[in-house]
């Protein structure tokens, strides 16, 4: 690993820089090579490296760091391959807009639509890591649970970014949420400042900035977990829990205060907006795995366990936790969906060597087999009406998403395109159907992968992407779809490296 940190003394070398950038001697610049306005700018920005106090000071105005374009200044080095960029940010004058922007920046160009990635602490606090995909694409956003933290650290591994906060270097700790975005061969590396105000200028203070250039990385075969929220119309995310353990699968609870996954066997609560969570108890069911749900009157779960043989059985228990009730004799089934009636349960299953949908009773009782196609079909779950099952199946050749009446009649068709589609979720609202997608090469629903997670309009249209991250097995396997259809809950996977 090459570390450059800056604690004394400036380098001299001058360096021949960009035409679009303002040259200036490297010394007053300390480990950077140039400075730019990017984007429009009634007042010009400036900044400055005090070498006694080891600090950068940026000052600029510019309306936004935003949707299709960026108006800020940059102090930048050009860089490739692997990269950590980290500093601790202050606001020196208290007031201004709250939406102003302190930054580290990975980007491509200089051109105010560039593809960029940046962590960045908001004038209010609000601590988050940002991203345009590609130039002249429109900007998203993961906002961290951790509010105006001293320190953060924005860093690349191959094609994705994230992000670390903490109070000093020794104490950073992963923010949750990574991305995939492409940087192609050199990219800039650097600090930004806008004041989210044209007519405004802004400054902010970035000391003890450390630039890694990092590198190949071997992964531990680790990996870590995030439980987020993305809203469906500007696909912001947001983090709830950050944690070393292995989570899957969150439902919503029908009052949507709180989220329920799994981990290690159990279940456990936390309030949507983060904070401590609970784990609920479920009797000697100890090895529950990631199908389960909550009834549409939010008084009772349904879980999957394979405590008894390792066959996963289906039961039923209080929301608050209790003593579960069996409700499927037969193993391995595993639980998708639940009629809007609350009467019905919707499942996946193997008998005769093949894996098929089928519903029960919610009290238990007949299982009823709707499908029989050749190959897999899975992840039942209800239209709001009650009236369609969406699933996934095999039968076309690729993983698709299809439908059919709740009595198994008239099975269609729903997406059919080069990748490979599992878990449909129709929104509460009927509008639209989540799912997940992987590549065409990837077989089954494995876990750590490159995925997708989308959504295609219920009565047909354009599908359109989410967010892309590393997940797959345990993102988004049950219903989790907000009560207001406005977001989603889901599980992405960071992997860790030596």
């Amino acid at each position: 690993m090459n570390t450059i940190r800056f604690f004394g003394a400036a380098l001299s070398l001058l360096f021949t820089f960009p035409v679009d950038a303002m040259q200036a001697p490297e010394s007053s610049l300390g480990i950077f090579e140039g400075r730019v306005d990017v984007g429009s700018h009634s007042t010009p920005g400036a900044s400055s490296f005090d070498d006694a106090k080891h600090a950068y000071t940026l000052s600029a105005a510019g309306s936004n760091m935003w949707f299709d374009k960026d108006d800020f200044h940059f102090v930048w080095k050009k860089l490739d391959g692997d990269v950590t960029l980290a500093a601790d940010i202050i606001w020196p004058t208290e007031g201004g807009n709250p939406h102003r922007k302190a930054c580290l920046i990975f980007r491509q160009t200089l051109d105010p639509d560039s593809a960029y990635a940046d962590a960045v602490v908001h004038g209010d606090g609000l601590c988050s890591i940002q991203y345009r995909e590609s130039q002249g694409d429109h900007t998203h956003e993961i906002q961290s649970n951790v509010t105006a933290p001293k320190r953060i650290r924005i860093e690349k591994r191959g094609a994705y970014v994230s992000m670390s906060v903490g109070d000093s270097a020794q104490e950073m700790k992963p923010a949750g949420g990574i991305f995939r975005i492409n940087f192609e061969k050199s990219f800039y590396v650097g600090l930004g400042v806008c004041a989210h105000d044209a007519d405004r200028v802004e400054t902010a203070v970035f000391s003890d900035v450390s630039l890694e250039q990092l590198a190949p990385g071997v992964s531990t075969e680790e990996f870590e977990s995030t439980l987020e929220t993305i809203a469906i119309q500007s696909t912001d995310r947001r983090v709830v829990l950050h944690t070393p353990d292995h989570i899957e699968a969150p439902n919503w609870t029908p009052d949507g205060a709180a989220l329920i996954y799994n981990s290690r066997g159990a279940l456990h609560r936390i309030p949507v907006n983060g904070g401590d969570s609970s784990r609920i108890k479920t009797g000697t069911l100890t090895r529950l795995n990631n199908d389960h749900g909550v009834s549409p009157d939010g008084k009772t779960l349904v879980i999957s366990d394979q405590t008894q043989d390792g066959g996963s059985r289906m039961y039923t228990l209080p929301i608050e936790g209790g003593m579960p009730r069996l409700i499927t004799e037969a193993a391995p089934s595993y639980w998708h969906g639940w009629s809007p009636d609350g009467k019905t349960l919707a499942y996946c299953a193997q008998r005769d060597g093949d894996y098929n949908i089928f519903t029960i009773p919610a009290t238990g009782g007949p299982e009823t087999r709707l499908t029989a196609a050749a190959g897999l079909d899975d992840g039942p779950d209800y239209s709001p009406d009650g009236k369609t099952i969406y699933f996934n199946s095999e039968r076309s050749g690729t993983m698709q998403i299809w439908r059919m009446n709740t009595d198994g009649t008239d099975q269609q068709q729903v997406t059919s395109d080069e990748f490979n589609n599992w878990f449909p979720h129709p929104s509460p609202d009927g509008r639209w159907i989540a799912f997940l997608s992987y590549e065409a090469q990837v077989q089954g629903h494995p876990e750590n992968q490159d995925v997708a997670l989308r959504m295609i309009p219920t009565n047909g249209g354009p599908i359109k992407i989410l967010a892309k991250l590393y997940g797959g097995q345990g993102t988004i396997n049950v219903p989790s779809w907000s009560p207001d259809s406005q977001r989603i809950a889901f599980v992405s996977y960071q992997p860790l490296y030596k």
